[in-house]
């Protein structure tokens, strides 16, 4: 096979099996064919349906809806799985490392000894900012959120790389996809000496991934800084564990905005902006916060208890997933991973204590069992990333880190395939039918009053 031929997209495989719709309103049946992908459920194929029956769906949400074809990631939530181009997610977190899996993600298949050296080099040698963009951070303020800076600094990376922003040339796009990969950790890590108000340690390319970044938001110029090899490990399969999961909200983003044509870093920057949100990349700083909220193990019952109350807006963070109706396979990796790294600390958290017994409670309670809420990644992943050190406002940039071969890897398939067209979702239209236009002097006044203090949230115009 070709490599052109390896980065194209599969097709779902054409069946002749078909689906029939009726409209009970008029009697006409339409037939809509049935896709099968290599594995997971069928697909009806609903792309002519408003050409044809002057109807299309409504899926709020898009649970119910493919809106493209992959060969990146497959997830069966019933049983568990996670497959990153048909290898499961354990086996890849316990014997492989990140770079392995972004090359994984990237190409399709794992490297030799070969691609894997020549690949760890072309990321190692990206990984420095440019110095001009380097004094981009000093434009914000000093308490602005890591978040909003790796925004605003992505995006400004189409400022820096002409060579890297032709979405038509392959090689550019490859260009693009290892400076995201290595650069941002630095950008990340420059984030958080930022709001410290620290200077920035330039990456070092004697350090694997995971370790260099560890030295860069860890180290001070005037002490010797040493990465420990078993922190380092935990920190490289956290991001393994993040590096991609299907269309979830942020890569969704991703692919939207790509498929205007915009360039790949202002792309990933949507990628980013759409992780900020505390459903989606901040779920394991809530989870923290619940865990201090309940206090003691004694308190468990009772929050339980509040979590089954439908009256009550409490809920345990941290347990179901909008895919998974089983045990999230990444949890499992990622509670052996706390341990390890308290063990290897010498230190012990309360808040784990807390969480094992929730986590035992909640396993053993029909309610919890009935409805398969069962512990995500978020569970655990506060509690270990607290314990290496890093503050509650940095998970989702080490979550952003991660992803971001992910998203990256989803853009270049999107650019690839000939399939790809811009994004346009349908909507139901609930709002006024047309009506005649009024001039202002002829309106009559409306019960409906809008306060513009509120509005402007009751800010002058000359705030600065």
């Amino acid at each position: 096979m070709s490599e052109a031929a390896k980065k194209e997209p599969m097709a779902p495989r054409a069946v002749r099996h078909s689906f029939t719709l009726t409209d009970n309103e008029t009697g006409d049946s339409y037939e809509l064919p049935i896709l099968h992908g290599n594995i997971g459920p069928r697909v009806i194929d609903i792309r002519k349906l408003y050409a044809e029956a002057g109807i299309f769906t409504y899926d709020p949400g898009f649970t119910s809806t493919a809106a493209c074809t992959s060969d990146i990631t497959y997830i069966d939530g019933d049983a568990g799985v996670l497959l990153h181009r048909g290898y499961p997610i354990e086996e890849l977190a316990e014997n492989s490392d990140y770079m392995d899996v972004c090359y994984l993600l990237l190409h399709g298949d794992l490297p030799s000894p070969e691609e894997k050296s020549e690949f760890d080099e072309n990321i190692t040698q990206r990984t420095m900012l440019h110095e001009q963009l380097v004094r981009f951070y000093s434009g914000f303020k000093r308490s602005a959120h890591p978040m909003a800076i790796m925004v605003g600094v992505v995006g400004a990376l189409s400022a820096f790389y002409h060579d890297s922003t032709d979405i038509n040339d392959p090689m550019q796009r490859m260009n693009a996809a290892n400076r995201l990969i290595a650069k941002m950790p630095t950008i990340a890590a420059y984030a958080y000496k930022y709001s410290l108000g620290q200077p920035f340690p330039y990456p070092d390319n004697k350090l694997d991934y995971a370790s260099n970044l560890l030295r860069m938001l860890f180290s001070v110029p005037t002490e010797e800084y040493e990465v420990n090899p078993v922190i380092a490990r935990a920190l490289d399969k956290i991001l393994i564990l993040h590096a991609d999961h299907e269309q979830n909200a942020s890569t969704s983003t991703v692919r939207l905005a790509g498929s205007s044509g915009a360039n790949p870093f202002a792309c990933i920057a949507a990628g980013i902006a759409s992780l900020w949100g505390p459903s989606h990349g901040g779920a394991n700083e809530a989870v923290l916060n619940m865990l201090e909220e309940i206090g003691t193990k004694e308190n468990i019952p009772q929050f339980v208890k509040r979590a089954q109350d439908p009256n009550d807006s409490f809920r345990l963070m941290g347990f179901g997933h909008r895919v998974y109706k089983n045990y999230d396979p990444r949890a499992k990796v990622m509670q052996k991973t706390c341990h390890e790294v308290l063990n290897e600390l010498g230190t012990s958290d309360p808040l784990l204590d807390i969480a094992m017994e929730l986590e035992r409670l909640a396993l053993e309670d029909s309610y919890f069992i009935d409805k398969k809420l069962y512990p995500n990644v978020d569970f655990y992943s506060g509690i270990t990333l607290r314990a290496i050190g890093f503050p509650d406002n940095m998970f989702t940039s080490l979550f952003a880190i991660g992803r971001t071969v992910g998203w990256i890897a989803h853009w270049k398939e999107m650019m690839s395939s000939a399939e790809s067209k811009i994004g346009r979702p349908r909507q139901l239209y609930k709002g006024e039918v047309a009506r005649q236009f009024t001039a202002v002097a002829n309106r009559e006044h409306t019960s409906r009053k809008i306060s513009w203090a509120w509005l402007w949230g009751g800010q002058s115009n000359n705030e600065r």
